[in-house]
């Protein structure tokens, strides 16, 4: 089994699961068979247009808005299958394998698994908490069916969250049960590097399928400049463009993936936006209560101020001695060697 981590920013990752086949239609369980009569309603809905009102087709606007602001972490845990005793058995005898797949250029390898066990572990308790609030809500949500013509739409909508944080959170055991046992296995890919940096190098997906792939070395020039956009890990910036969710989905033959890397690239940019725009108000609030000349920082008490620049000196104090520390060690080293 596949999964691969793909990073949307510097700070930001999808993780998504390969679906290995279609269950044949003998081997569905009631879940399944309700999920799939689900999924084949709303498509209908979304073409329906002689509802009265065309109140099918409305919901379904609305709804899809609704799904977009679901995080894209819990889209990417629900890929993940539930963690079977089968499939736990063979886990443990070492029957089953997994593989990470990841642009090696654009996330280094010692990440990943602290990407992977943050992933599995720290949303568990908020999907078991919303999880369990959605069926306390179902009945009262009951009144609504009395409602003629239109179904009760709170009531299913707490039915697909109460479901939805349920296949995050088995997705999350199942990975922190792998990563509790030392899997899966690390593979960069080359091929995802070439598509990332294409999407970096091109402004439009049919620029980026007319040119040229990327060379290797065009690869590691454009992730070294990334790196340093980031400032040594200080800033955030996006490194997978939301067009480029479509290659990649067809570089590994994976049509759903598709949507769930563009819904994430989407997220994040508005994340990203969200936090520049911030960091704008604060810096015009500064401007416009601070004295001429004088900023927020300036207009401090001079206690604080000079707890401050000593905190500062300290600092650079203890930088200093730690390049003298190195500088000296490798003198002596040299002087061994010789």
């Amino acid at each position: 089994m596949r999964l691969f981590l793909l990073p949307i920013s510097a700070r930001r990752s999808l993780l998504y699961c390969e679906k290995l086949h279609e269950k044949a239609a003998s081997e569905r369980t009631l879940l399944d068979k309700v999920t799939i009569k689900a999924n084949q309603t709303w498509a209908a809905w979304e073409k329906d247009e002689k509802a009265p009102w065309n109140w099918k087709k409305k919901i379904t606007i609305y709804g899809n808005h609704a799904l977009k602001r679901i995080p894209y972490e819990e889209w990417g845990l629900k890929t993940i299958p539930a963690l079977t005793a089968r499939r736990k058995k063979a886990i443990v005898e070492g029957r089953e394998k997994y593989h990470v797949v990841f642009p090696g250029l654009y996330l280094h390898r010692d990440k990943v698994p602290e990407i992977l066990k943050k992933l599995a572990l720290e949303r568990q308790a908020m999907h078991r908490s919303k999880m369990i609030w959605s069926i306390v809500g179902m009945p009262l949500s009951a009144p609504f069916m009395l409602i003629p013509i239109i179904p009760n739409l709170p009531f299913f909508y707490l039915v697909f969250r109460a479901y939805s944080h349920w296949k995050a959170l088995t997705g999350s055991k199942h990975l922190e049960f792998l990563l509790r046992h030392n899997l899966p296995t690390l593979n960069p890919s080359a091929e995802l590097d070439e598509v990332y940096t294409a999407g970096l190098m091109y402004p439009t997906r049919a620029i980026s399928r007319a040119a040229p792939r990327p060379t290797r070395q065009q690869a590691q020039e454009v992730a070294r400049v990334v790196e340093q956009q980031t400032n040594d890990g200080t800033e955030d910036v996006m490194v997978l463009q939301r067009w480029n969710g479509k290659l990649i989905a067809e570089q590994f033959k994976l049509p759903d993936m598709e949507v769930e890397i563009e819904r994430a690239v989407e997220q994040v940019e508005n994340a990203i936006k969200g936090k520049e725009e911030l960091m704008e108000e604060k810096m015009e609030l500064e401007r416009a209560t601070a004295k001429p000349g004088q900023t927020a920082k300036d207009a401090l008490p001079k206690e604080i101020l000079k707890s401050e620049k000593e905190k500062e000196k300290e600092i650079h104090k203890k930088a200093e001695d730690i390049a003298e520390e190195n500088n000296n060690r490798g003198q002596n080293e040299g002087v061994e060697k010789k």
